[in-house]
């Protein structure tokens, strides 16, 4: 069971289609310097989510899930990056310090699946967003931001899906 507080929020989500939507309505409001992270088992709509964010923030390329390569570097007209990272995979703290996501952070947006591998070492203002199966078609999601940005721009993501 997830807490949530007064600045987050719940969506159910009825299909892989709705996912990608509100994934694009996200993507739209990212900026450089935001940290998204994604918890969810395997198949709760993660990547598909990821597929959204990609198209809304205005990728040019194609997403495919970073399982085997860690880190999927996606591009913008603007020369911004999208960095989509797995630390499933990852077997040691100083392996995910060798990513550099800080680095990262200063260049473009990034998108972390399986971020409590990573807890210690992740900033603490963030997105995170916590994926349930439910059943074939429904999925579960909850947003909770952390830090003053997240909190205004998770509001105004609410706003544009949820209409109040």
């Amino acid at each position: 069971m997830t807490i949530l507080n007064s600045d987050s929020f719940e969506f159910i989500s009825h299909g892989a289609d709705q996912t990608r939507r509100l994934g694009m309505r996200l993507g739209a409001l990212l900026t450089v310097g935001n940290l998204v992270c994604l918890q969810g088992d395997l198949g709760s709509g993660k990547t598909t989510f990821v597929q959204g964010v990609s198209a809304g923030w205005g990728s040019l390329d194609q997403v495919s899930s970073p399982t085997f390569q860690l880190v999927n570097e996606y591009r913008r007209a603007d020369s911004t990056k999208l960095f989509h990272l797995d630390s499933y995979r990852l077997s040691s703290v100083m392996e995910a310090e060798e990513l550099d996501i800080d680095s990262m952070l200063t260049v473009g947006c990034v998108l972390l699946e399986w971020p409590e591998m990573l807890a210690e070492l992740l900033p603490v203002h963030r997105l995170w967003i916590k994926f349930n199966y439910v059943d074939e078609s429904l999925r579960e999601l909850f947003f909770i931001p952390t830090g003053p940005s997240y909190i205004k721009q998770l509001e105004t993501f609410r706003k544009q899906i949820m209409g109040n």
